[in-house]
């Protein structure tokens, strides 16, 4: 008996270590870092091609990625309909909240944009703070975020209302991929590559005819693409990897992470040094998510 405990053991030391087995907290990071990348292609694509062209760009080249890595049809068939509900729904809202995400930025400020759609965000993260610590972590990430945007809404309704949508549409995506992925992680990629392909075929008659320009230039599509696997890829995946293993109010906490790892992103990439209360702000948001602890964990 005890050889063959020994055995077993051997054998787990040697078996690969698993991804789910890295910290969820890293995956967002991931995500996080790609996330701000994916809007810098796209603004610089904006000057050549319509906002909505872009979206379409975005979300047609992840769906086709999907398709070959995934083959997502293969699992959309084993679902059961409530899963396929959940999957159909969440297409839905990954097409519309791009496309609104794009419309908004295209009008509005970045860091505006950003900070509206945090709000829904501390609502998650509000509804599943239990306990006091949590409480003061919520608090010191609205407050960081707070300070790093400094949001000014003004001049432009449209812009506002597109980025409201956007913030609701992006909260609906939370829940939405945060029931999939605890399904397993695996499964909630899966889940992604269907509604990813399910997105494609809606924002389709809206933005295709947009995108037309595009393809008369590779280097656009090329752009496109890189989009795609930025904001849609990687982003979208790594969520899936790190909603599979925390809670729901805890990722929505980790989202404050988004403008702080944008002010990393633009010291590294573009040279643009962050004023003193921004990096306040920073401080603010990374204490919150270093405080911030699951129910299980307490």
């Amino acid at each position: 008996m005890t050889s063959a405990l020994a055995l077993d053991a051997h054998r787990a030391r040697r078996r690969p270590s698993h991804p789910a087995a890295l910290p969820p907290e890293l995956y967002f990071v991931v995500s996080a870092i790609f996330h701000y990348l994916g809007p810098a292609f796209a603004v610089l694509l904006f000057a050549r091609v319509d906002v909505l062209g872009v979206a379409w760009l975005r979300i047609a080249s992840a769906a086709v990625i999907f398709a070959i890595w995934r083959r997502p049809w293969r699992a959309f068939v084993d679902m059961d309909p409530t899963s396929r509900r959940l999957v159909v729904t969440w297409g839905t809202v990954l097409a519309v909240m791009n496309c609104s995400f794009y419309l908004a930025i295209d009008r509005l400020a970045l860091g505006t944009v950003a900070a509206i759609e945090f709000l829904p965000v501390i609502a998650i993260a509000a509804y599943g703070s239990r306990t006091l610590r949590n409480v003061v972590a919520l608090l010191l990430a609205v407050g960081g975020v707070y300070l790093m945007t400094n949001v000014v809404l003004e001049g432009e309704p449209i812009g506002v209302t597109l980025a409201f949508a956007n913030a609701a549409l992006f909260a609906a995506y939370i829940a939405l991929g945060h029931r999939l992925a605890q399904r397993g992680a695996m499964a909630g990629i899966d889940a992604l590559a269907s509604a990813m392909l399910f997105a494609a075929i809606v924002v389709t008659p809206v933005g295709l005819v947009f995108a037309v320009p595009a393809f008369a230039e590779p280097l656009l599509v090329a752009a496109g693409i890189g989009v795609g696997v930025c904001s849609s890829v990687i982003p979208y995946v790594t969520d899936q990897l790190a909603m599979a293993h925390i809670r729901r109010s805890t990722y929505a906490v980790l989202v404050s992470l988004l403008p702080a790892t944008a002010t990393v992103v633009g010291v590294v990439l573009l040279d643009q040094v962050p004023r003193a209360i921004e990096m306040f702000g920073v401080g603010l948001v990374i204490s919150a998510v270093a405080l911030h602890r699951d129910a299980e964990a307490l």
